[in-house]
Formats: C-alpha cells, structure tokens, sequence
C-alpha cells in the first residue's frame, strides 16, 4: 500500500514539467519578439540582400539587367566587373551622387507602379533578343529622385563604344534599337548624359573628356530618334566627362564609363484629378 502512494505521488508532478517547458518556450518566445520589433530595419535589408545574393536568389532576373529593390544590397559594384577594388578598400557609398543626383541608393518604386512597369518592360525587351543577352548584362536600372536611370555600362573586355571613339559598336546600337520600342512608348522625358573614366594618359588635343562623353550621349540619342523616338522626348543631352564616377575609389575603372537615359520625374502640368 506505502508503494502504491509513492508511485502516485511521483506522477503527480508530471503537469509541472509540461507547465515549465510551456512557460520556457513562452518566454523565448516574447524575448524573439522583442528583439524582432527593435531591430535596425537597415541592417536586415543589407543582410536579407546579402543572403539573396549570395545564394544566387536574383540570377534570372540580373543576367538580363540589375534593378535595384528593397532588400538587395545597393550597387557595391556590377556584376562581372573586373577585381580591381578590394571590399575593405570601397567605401560605404560607391557613388558620389548621392547629393548632386539625389540617389534612393536601391529603388524606391514610386506608389503608382509606373517606373516599376517601366523596368519591367525595358527588361522583358532585352530578353526577347537572345543575341544582345550579353551586352545586356551591362544595363543597370534603378530609380533616383530625378527619374529612373537606365546606366548602359562598360566592363573591362566588354565596352560599349570603341576606345576614345563616339559611335557605339554594332552589339550597343542594338540593345538601343531595342530598348527604343518601350522607350517610346513611356509617358516620360529623357535625359541622356555620357561618362567617362579618369583618363591615365591625355588624349588627343581639342578633344577630351568633355567632348567624348557628350558625343556619346548625343549618339545614343541620334539612335533613338532614328527608331521614332519624338524629338520633344528628349530632355538633355549632356557630357560629364569624369565628374561623376559609379566607383571613386577607383575612378579609372572601366565601369565609370557609361551613358546614362533616365526618364525625368517631372510634376503632371496638370492635375490628376482635374477633369474637363
């Protein structure tokens, strides 16, 4: 009979050991939450995007173009890019324009959804031409305060113009052509502006930086107009020579030269909810 009461009294504890694992979890459970609501909503986008990346989350959509959203690390530096900088030696902010240009470093897409569907048409354009597939690695898009930029990019043994020559090559005229079909078809203005890179040795006199970047953009624009873009598309054409480097940490590398198209964010010159 004694043996009997001990074995019942050693069972009845067996709820509080439930009850004490439940209230464990529990309290885990309300620590995660509160590290969760006080986290640093930057850092996790870097980390998420980081991740991404690193598990190649984003291969399909960058091998036809780079656009920038919440959650991918902002432009360290283009896909296939020669290894010249170091990642302990590039800065926190790769481009210098965050002032002059106003950059959403990563898109900001703007609530209509209508640079979103920009994008997406101008990507689905390069995809359906196997043959520019890989020149169109080279484009990078993604929306500033100004507009969304469309950054035609050189890489090291792959440029999009000859050395020091204003006509693009054959493979860049048409990745143009082709980006013209929903080009004109946009609501918007364009602005185009070449870059260069720092140059290591002067070129030949009367004509320089100044001059090459602007003949640049200006081609590219006589491209475009040449496929039915309107003449009153367009918003600027203009050269920045070196002035406005993607990588100043090495303002010589080949990804500095580049011609930039953004469609201008202008305000409606009516209002939207004006009706006649």
């Amino acid at each position: 009979m004694a043996k009997k009461k001990h074995e019942e009294h050693a069972g009845g504890h067996g709820w509080f050991v439930t009850f004490a694992d439940l209230m464990g979890l529990l309290l885990a459970f309300f620590v995660m939450l509160v590290a969760s609501s006080t986290q640093d909503k930057q850092k996790l986008k870097i980390m998420a995007g980081s991740m991404r990346d690193a598990f190649g989350a984003q291969n399909v959509n960058r091998f036809t173009g780079i656009i920038e959203i919440d959650g991918i690390p902002t432009r360290p530096r283009l896909k296939n890019v020669d290894k010249t900088i170091r990642p302990e030696d590039s800065s926190a902010t790769p481009s210098p324009d965050d002032k002059s240009r106003e950059s959403n470093f990563g898109a900001r897409l703007d609530s209509s959804g209508a640079f979103a569907l920009a994008s997406a048409s101008l990507r689905q354009a390069m995809q359906t031409m196997p043959e520019i597939a890989e020149i169109s690695k080279q484009v990078m898009i993604e929306e500033t305060k100004q507009g969304l930029n469309i950054e035609l990019v050189d890489q090291n043994g792959s440029s999009m113009f000859p050395e020091g020559s204003k006509e693009p090559y054959e493979r860049t005229r048409r990745l143009v052509q082709r980006l013209s079909g929903p080009l004109k078809t946009l609501p918007y203005r364009l602005s185009i502006s070449g870059h260069t890179a720092a140059a290591k040795q002067a070129g030949p006199p009367g004509y320089g930086a100044w001059e090459l970047s602007a003949d640049r953009a200006n081609a590219i624009r006589k491209i475009l107009e040449e496929e039915g873009l309107p003449t009153a598309s367009i918003y600027m054409v203009a050269g920045r020579a070196d002035t406005q480097p993607l990588f100043p940490d090495d303002p010589s590398v080949a990804a500095n030269r580049r011609v930039t198209i953004t469609l201008m964010k202008e305000a409606s010159p009516l209002p939207s909810n004006l009706k006649p």
